[in-house]
């Protein structure tokens, strides 16, 4: 390692992030020495202190330096609710658009027997505990169109109905601005699936 210059270490550690290429990494590491050392040095101290002061919330699994998190903590959210997903990331997703209001679940990953992830290695346990005791009326799955979502989300639904919780699922389909004809035809399914009165 002691032969390996600065510069290409420095590739070789972008290259880690995902969707990040020879190419790319080359890119940000020539950006990052042409910075400014305060700007720079503000990236590395942000990537030190996220590591050092974030960790899940103990209720719902989100990302938080502050436990429970501020989402957990508000009391102006709905209560009845919980949108089940399967990362932090969709969270942060959907908080964006700001058309949801209620509580959160995130199962920090999603049942794949073929890849050995089965119930006892993502968060079902206390998405259990907080439909049971919390008066959780309707549980949204807001998991993945691939097969490890489907798995989840059939999985969830089995363990949850049976509680007399309404459980739904949000609808996929064909994105707003673009052509029906363009769709695959899972999509299509999918959208017919999901159809609603008008």
């Amino acid at each position: 390692m002691n032969n390996v210059s600065s510069f290409n270490r420095l590739i070789e550690e972008l290259k880690k992030l995902p969707g990040v290429g020879q190419k790319t990494a080359q890119r940000f590491a020539f950006f990052l020495l042409k910075m400014p050392d305060s700007e720079a040095k503000a990236i590395g101290q942000a990537i030190i202190d996220v590591k050092d002061k974030s960790r899940f919330c103990s209720v719902c699994n989100n990302i938080t330096e502050d436990d429970p998190c501020s989402i957990c903590r508000d009391a102006r959210r709905d209560r009845s609710k919980i949108l089940v997903v399967k990362e932090p990331s969709t969270l942060y997703t959907i908080e964006r658009t700001g058309g949801y209001k209620g509580l959160y679940h995130v199962m920090l990953g999603a049942l794949s027997p073929l890849d050995g992830i089965g119930p006892e290695d993502i968060k079902i346990e206390g998405l259990l505990k907080r439909v049971e005791k919390n008066g959780i009326e309707e549980l949204i799955l807001a998991m993945d169109p691939d097969m490890a979502g489907e798995a989840t989300a059939m999985y969830l639904t089995r363990l949850i109905k049976p509680m007399g919780i309404h459980v739904t699922r949000i609808a996929y389909g064909i994105p707003v601005g673009s052509d029906i004809e363009y769709a695959d035809e899972l999509t299509l399914v999918k959208s017919l699936e999901g159809r609603r009165d008008i």
